[in-house]
């Protein structure tokens, strides 16, 4: 099936592109997190900024989150993780680079869970149990 083709006047432009990134944030948590900068900070801001641990202002990548790191390589093929998108750099707090990686790493992976004891019955209510070995007494 053949995909419609819109045309876009150049003075509705803006408002498609604001309607596009809408749908996209809203299809996760993490989508959200990583669409809406402006947003995260104003709610640091808002509801935290007594509580966070104050650095000394240094350069911070300002848009830090899972999908703005990945592998960098020099030129003797040594490969590190670093932040791979530094457009929205500016200087701040160091601890709001590492709050919204943070979050996006939890909502990027949702299924991780705190751990639990292992002496504790499952009971199947926070997903799938830790398989147990066979006790060789009972045999």
């Amino acid at each position: 099936m053949r995909k419609k083709v819109v045309e876009i006047k150049p003075a509705d432009r803006q408002a498609v592109l604001e309607e596009r990134r809408r749908l996209k944030m809203a299809r996760s948590a993490h989508a959200y997190v990583r669409g809406n900068t402006r947003q995260f900070y104003e709610w640091l801001k808002a509801d935290s900024a007594r509580k966070l641990p104050q650095g000394p202002p240094v350069w911070i990548c300002g848009d830090c989150h899972v999908g703005n790191l990945g592998p960098v390589a020099n030129s003797e093929g040594k490969v590190e993780i670093e932040i791979r998108d530094l457009d929205q750099t500016v200087i701040g707090n160091p601890a709001h680079d590492l709050i919204r990686l943070g979050l996006s790493a939890r909502h990027r992976r949702p299924r991780l869970r705190p751990a639990r004891r292992h002496n504790r019955p499952h009971d199947g209510a926070d997903g799938p149990g830790i398989p147990q070995r066979p006790d060789p007494s009972t045999r």
